[in-house]
């Protein structure tokens, strides 16, 4: 039996520009492909490693709690949504607790593999700021594991296998 237990919500969607240093996109939903990433996103659709594999960046997420306590840190009333260039905000969830995990968003399951590093880019919103997310309050890089859609408002859910538990 699998439970899935709900760990968080989906607060803003973001497609990155074809130049950079543009503003991101905000959509209301996107289509995130298994070994791709979303499509439509510029920045990182389908990009390949230095080997002609596929990156493993795919898609990044950070919460809008830990943007909120930036905004507050750095004296700014706030940072809008897709400002810190992030693909997919998120609200309740600690989403550095769950490196390494699989997690189903909307359709989609995604792999937490490592924290993300913020860029030189973070400054320009506020000084100060990429030196505030490069202490692991940054959020996360995912895979893609299994295709689907994800639209603002889905679940964040943690999938346990219980199988052969009583």
């Amino acid at each position: 039996m699998t439970v899935v237990t709900e760990i968080g919500q989906v607060a803003s969607l973001h497609l990155h520009p074809k130049v950079s240093g543009e503003p991101l996109q905000t959509v209301s939903e996107v289509l995130a492909e298994a070994g791709k990433g979303i499509v439509g996103d510029a920045r990182v659709f389908a990009r390949k490693g230095l080997k002609g594999e596929p990156s493993r960046r795919q898609v990044s997420l950070i919460g809008r709690e830990e943007i909120a306590r930036h905004a507050t840190a750095l004296g700014l009333a706030e940072i809008a949504p897709g400002a810190v260039r992030s693909n997919i905000e998120t609200i309740n969830i600690d989403l550095i607790a769950f490196l390494g995990r699989e997690i189903e968003i909307g359709e989609a399951v995604l792999l937490f593999y490592e924290a993300r590093t913020p860029c030189w880019k973070m400054d320009r919103i506020a000084p100060g700021l990429q030196g505030m997310m490069a202490q692991g309050r940054q959020g996360v890089l995912a895979q893609v594991i299994r295709s689907g859609r994800i639209r603002t408002g889905d679940g964040i859910r943690l999938r346990n296998s219980n199988e052969g538990k009583a």
